[in-house]
């Protein structure tokens, strides 16, 4: 972790109880394997942020990178607004679910949301045509299962790049490039796409 701010940032998550399973420094380096997947993005959404990863470590690691942390837990998104205006950070907006952001981001990111087919219907409305989904698993979890709800929400599987960390040794980045408007019945309402995947 080259930047002080990751050292810090990994300090004030093992500080707030309840904010992650598992060592803090292994999961910000785990996050920040989407560093390199970003392209030209300039609008970065990262869904169910919990303790800010991935989306606060690739703000440090890409400081032009305009940032909203989507996270409805109240005590999760306090932690991220005082992580972020302690680490100085810029750009950064933490909101619950907001259809003001439908199709306005040029990429989202999630890790550790949920199965595939629940990500992406949570994800990819928030997408615009041309612009990707990152979502961070590992090789057990089979990304074709979700390749109809891919369809429906208007997205394209790509192939899976593997993105190892020490937190994921078997760590792959799926993504999605959106290619058609989401239809407006999506998202359906909470917890109906965990209760009834498409």
């Amino acid at each position: 972790m080259q930047d002080s701010r990751l050292a810090e940032l990994a300090a004030m998550i093992e500080a707030w109880p309840g904010l992650v399973s598992g060592p803090a420094p292994e999961l910000i380096a785990d996050s920040l394997v989407l560093a390199d997947h970003l392209g030209g993005a300039r609008r970065l959404v990262d869904v169910g942020s919990g303790g800010g990863l991935p989306g606060l470590p690739l703000k440090i690691a890409h400081p032009d990178l305009e940032v909203t942390l989507i996270e409805a837990d109240q005590s999760k998104a306090a932690f991220l607004v005082q992580a972020a205006a302690r680490l100085g950070l810029r750009g950064v907006e933490v909101v619950g679910q907001d259809s003001r952001y439908r199709e306005s981001f040029d990429v989202a990111v999630a890790r550790a949301l949920a199965p595939l087919p629940t990500l992406v219907e949570l994800c990819l409305p928030l997408v615009m045509v041309g612009g990707r989904l990152l979502a961070q698993k590992t090789d057990r979890e089979d990304a074709a299962r979700a390749e109809r709800a891919i369809g429906v929400l208007g997205g394209l599987l790509e192939p899976a790049l593997p993105a190892p960390s020490a937190a994921r040794g078997s760590g792959i980045v799926v993504t999605v490039r959106k290619v058609k408007p989401t239809p407006a019945a999506y998202p359906r309402r909470p917890g109906v796409p965990a209760r009834k995947p498409l």
